[in-house]
């Protein structure tokens, strides 16, 4: 909310600005200094947050002011420190090729224009300092001054540093991205209109507020791919629901640490975490390729399959319905002398689902590919296309449903990929 963003690293970014959103603050004898900027309206938010979240601050809030200007640089300083060339770079090259960001968008450049356009507040972990941009509209700075209160919080009772600094599980950092996200969303909310019962609309409104406060009278936002708005959002909309039925369902308990959920299925899927035995997604790694060299891996995570899907078939019912099957998957770039390519195997919770999603990728790649002709071979089915090679296999890994995509360079075969040596638990 309050335009204010905290990227996430499915893009190399989710922890990039983790505590992006954290500030310090306390009571008492470490009352607010009145001298600050925004102090009354600190002074004024800490009782309500403490009550909101159960907890009590534990230093006394730091807040300055920035120009637009030095926020941007500020970004620009925090990727050029955390995301190196090879993740940007990598991160890139597998959205490119499954086709959720043009082949001439820069990931790196467009990603700070969006953050640019999108934060009126942040809060920088290494210097405990909270920052409002000056230029933040009058009717907004209250609710993110309450909204990096909360972030505040979390950064005294969990190490957002730990958080943020996690590589290549995306899909974990997207589901704690949420937890930090949604808390900080939910209690202001909560505190403006209750538990959502004097909204028109109740908690349905709710979710619209949340996604309307960060497209509205945003050109770079709705210039965005579809995968990076709705990543974007993610944390603080689904986020803010997850943690509404947690405050519902444990009461007096915080989501942090060891109780940290542990994959975004279990954040679309409250169920699935709060079960007796909370689902866990597979563990998988693959051997070195036969030839060529991994430049960078990671995972897409239940949410980021349903997005491939959806991008394609524009059938939300469809993508969810689908993606929920998910139960683990892993990805790697590799390159080649002849260029780069992409493995991408994911696992699912049965057979049929298995099947059922296989079908889906096949109408994926019909609509982006106007139709092309596919081989049968015993690798699955091949698709030349635009001098590439994309198979499509299903069958089973370590004993369990699986499916490989592989979009390669011409002439590279994928079983360069040897799915049977596959390490999963």
């Amino acid at each position: 909310m309050g335009r204010l963003i905290s990227p996430r690293r499915r893009l190399t970014i989710c922890g990039l600005i983790a505590g992006v959103a954290v500030l310090a603050g306390c009571r008492g004898r470490n009352a607010v200094n009145s001298d600050q900027p925004y102090a009354r309206e600190v002074a004024d938010a800490i009782p309500t947050i403490e009550r909101g979240t159960g907890l009590k601050f534990k230093r006394a809030p730091v807040l300055r002011t920035q120009t637009h200007d030095q926020v941007r640089a500020f970004l620009e300083q925090r990727f050029k420190d955390e995301v190196t060339d090879q993740q940007i770079a990598g991160e890139q090259i597998f959205y490119r090729r499954l086709g959720l960001i043009p082949d001439t968008l820069d990931l790196r450049r467009f990603l700070i224009d969006l953050l640019t356009e999108q934060v009126i507040g942040f809060y920088d972990p290494h210097t405990k300092v909270l920052y409002v941009v000056d230029s933040a509209p009058k009717d907004e700075v209250g609710f993110v001054i309450s909204h990096e209160l909360v972030h505040a919080l979390q950064d005294q009772y969990m190490n957002l540093d730990s958080i943020q600094n996690v590589r290549g599980e995306s899909d974990r950092m997207l589901a704690a991205q949420a937890v930090i996200e949604g808390q900080a969303t939910l209690v202001p909310l909560m505190a403006a209109f209750g538990a959502g019962a004097e909204l028109p609309g109740g908690w349905d409104r709710v979710r619209d507020m949340i996604r309307n406060s960060h497209s509205s009278d945003m050109a770079v936002f709705r210039s965005a791919p579809m995968m990076l708005q709705e990543t974007l959002i993610f944390p603080y909309l689904s986020g803010a629901e997850f943690m509404r039925q947690f405050e519902t369902r444990r009461p007096g308990q915080q989501p942090y640490g060891s109780n940290m959920p542990t994959s975004t299925e279990q954040i679309l899927h409250p169920s699935t975490y709060f079960a007796a035995k909370a689902a866990q997604p597979l563990a998988i790694a693959f051997p070195a390729p036969r030839s060529g060299k991994v430049m960078y891996e990671d995972d897409m995570g239940e949410f980021g399959t349903r997005l491939f899907l959806f991008q394609f078939l524009q059938d939300q019912n469809a993508a969810i319905r689908v993606a929920a099957g998910w139960a683990g998957d892993r990805y790697e770039v590799v390159h080649f002398p002849s260029g780069d390519g992409i493995a991408w195997l994911t696992f699912w919770q049965s057979a049929v689902q298995a099947a059922e999603y296989g079908s889906n990728v096949e109408q994926v790649i019909g609509r982006r590919f106007d139709q092309p002709t596919a081989r049968e071979t015993k690798a699955g089915k091949a698709y030349e296309v635009n001098g590439r090679s994309i198979t499509l296999w299903g069958g089973t890994v370590a004993g369990r449903p699986a499916v490989l995509y592989t979009d390669l360079p011409a002439g590279i075969s994928s079983s360069v990929i040897e799915v049977s040596k596959v390490d999963v638990r």
